[in-house]
């Protein structure tokens, strides 16, 4: 793919498409069965959208809005978007009816695409305050209201008329979609991205995984394809390089489907290899005896092999037998043809990615942003530092500021935020993106992210702690599933700590307790447990790092109570509304 003579991905969708033919190219499952949509009907399909779309009055600049879960046709719906000249406002399948609003105001969306009626649900009535001129639905609605103008997806394509698209008219500088930040500090930002941003995005891609041996590869996609990574490197450049694209059918059956389609990349953020890392540890524990024995052995040498600790005779004689017993084994769980798992989105902890790579699982920590397409670095597969984010992109001008702040610069950076000229002077500085993180380049010119600026807790002695880092290292251990640190101007750190539910359950049944959480965040044996976990954490820490005290929350920080973002972040505001007096009160006790 010759990416610098691309001029939109609506051009590049549709050489691509044409040329891979009747092959292949999107796949779902339906009624227990995978099924595929070739290149020829995605691009088919595209172009009838894209001709109904104009007739319908979408033209340049218009912006679209997109709710749909991940199938085929959220990129064909997204391609005809850009195609028919307008910018495509994904928006997540999380949101709430005054989420759809906030949105579709702010952008000023003429028009919605939405998936059926479980996501309409809470789109219509949004549509109807603010006034949008039409709604196109993919599955027919049930029970239609009244007054609003909609349009079924099939109706429009068989009547969308043939040939290509002529988008000669789209440029690299042109808008291509308007992707609304996750809200982690506050209301969501419309971040303008063009078509060149998200291009240069895909050509570092390519230039990365170029070292693996692209060829007939197959992405297994089940992040929110709303959320700019996923729609970048789960979508765009997969199109790029004409590779196979299937949709999981949810997080809860990814195992399964890993096993079903045997994908050769994959991305995902942090927290579902937290996730996948709890699972394998609490099943090889279950199994216990000789099983539980090769699988830590195997994961003891692993780590020391990369580490470039010397093994000694005996581990080295039984290191060939533990990648046969239990690493091919390990391998067989994703698929059997994993050559790369990207991680995103947030912050890896290191013994996350130790524990894979210990295990021949070939995950590679990479890092960006909203505003950067999003990808602005990420490890080599021929060289793998689990603890850097690895060097910057092709294409890409990187550097720190005399505070330690990461500042980029490239045809990746955002245009800025729709309607936020201030905020988008703040961000860019003489066309330096200023990331509001802190980091260094090491010796190999691998970036470390060493802290986020607007995260960063100033205790009363002046001294700066990361929080992410000891969250990381809390939500580690099998009694903590997840964990917010708590202590900007105070004495110490406090912790708000969502025990595991597992754990919990285990444990209440042992003692004969009430699987409660409400009442075991009270039990104070329960409580005991828990400080013991938060007890081996602090050996690890540094004295300013040890969390005092914590108190147990009686829900996890999820998207539906908005103490996490859809892309999986904790909300630190969110949080600390709802549970601030009760960790200041940690500090009078």
């Amino acid at each position: 793919m010759d990416y610098d003579n691309l001029t939109s991905l609506p051009a590049m969708f549709f050489a691509n498409t044409s040329a891979i033919g009747d092959r292949p190219f999107l796949w779902a499952k339906c009624g227990g069965d995978w099924r595929p949509t070739t290149g020829s009907d995605a691009c088919k399909k595209a172009t009838a959208l894209t001709n109904a779309l104009a007739s319908l009055s979408v033209s340049k600049g218009d912006r679209v809005a997109l709710i749909a879960e991940s199938r085929p046709e959220w990129l064909i719906a997204d391609i005809a978007i850009m195609a028919a000249g307008g910018i495509s406002v994904p928006a997540y399948t999380t949101n709430q009816v005054g989420d759809h609003v906030h949105i579709l105001r702010d952008s000023g969306a003429k028009a919605a695409i939405v998936s059926g009626p479980a996501l309409a649900k809470n789109l219509l009535p949004a549509a109807a305050e603010v006034g949008l001129e039409f709604v196109i639905t993919m599955e027919p609605l049930p029970d239609p209201p009244d007054g609003m103008r909609l349009h079924i997806w099939d109706e429009l394509i068989s009547t969308g008329g043939d040939g290509v698209p002529n988008v000669g008219s789209i440029t690299r500088s042109d808008t291509s979609c308007l992707i609304y930040t996750s809200g982690t500090g506050g209301v969501p930002k419309g971040v303008m991205l063009s078509h060149g941003a998200i291009i240069s995005n895909c050509k570092g891609a390519y230039h990365l995984l170029l070292k693996l041996g692209l060829d007939d590869e197959k992405f297994l996609s089940f992040l929110p394809l709303s959320h700019s990574y996923e729609h970048t490197a789960g979508l765009m450049f997969p199109l790029s390089i004409m590779a196979q694209i299937y949709y999981a059918e949810s997080v809860d059956k990814l195992a399964a489907n890993m096993e079903e389609v045997s994908p050769t990349i994959m991305t995902a953020v942090p927290r579902l290899y937290e996730t996948m890392h709890g699972r394998i540890v609490r099943g090889v524990q279950q199994k216990g005896g000789l099983s539980e024995k090769l699988f830590m052995k195997a994961v003891e040498t692993g780590r020391k092999k990369y580490e470039g600790e010397r093994l000694g005779l005996g581990d080295a004689l039984l290191d060939p037998l533990l990648t046969k017993l239990v690493r091919k084994k390990v391998a067989g769980r994703f698929g059997g043809q994993l050559k790369a798992m990207v991680s995103g989105g947030a912050p890896l902890n290191y013994d996350i990615g130790t524990f894979f790579k210990s295990l021949d699982v070939p995950l590679l920590q990479g890092y960006g942003q909203t505003e950067s397409a999003p990808i602005i670095s990420c490890n080599l597969p021929t060289k793998n530092k689990i603890h850097t984010v690895g060097p910057h992109f092709v294409d890409v001008d990187l550097k720190i500021a005399d505070d330690g702040e990461i500042l980029v610069k490239g045809e990746l950076v955002m245009q800025g935020y729709w309607n936020m000229p201030e905020a988008t002077s703040e961000a860019i500085t003489d066309g330096w993106l200023h990331t509001g993180d802190i980091g260094k380049i090491d010796e190999d010119g691998f970036l470390m992210i060493t802290d986020r600026k607007k995260d960063i807790i100033v205790n009363s002695g002046g001294d700066n702690i990361a929080p992410q880092r000891i969250e990381g290292f809390l939500t580690l251990q099998p009694e903590i599933a997840q964990a917010m640190v708590y202590g900007d101007r105070k004495p110490n750190l406090v912790a708000l700590i969502v025990p595991d539910p597992d754990f919990m359950s285990d444990w209440a049944k042992e003692n004969g307790k009430p699987k409660d959480a409400a009442a075991l965040a009270n039990d104070e044996d329960f409580r005991k447990a828990i400080s013991a976990a938060i007890d081996r954490v602090n050996k690890e820490l540094s004295v300013i790092e040890r969390v005092r005290r914590f108190i147990p929350a009686v829900e996890g920080f999820t998207i539906e109570n908005e103490m996490m973002t859809p892309s999986l972040k904790i909300r630190r505001h969110i949080i600390k509304d709802r549970y601030g007096d009760a960790l200041e009160a940690l500090y009078v006790r």
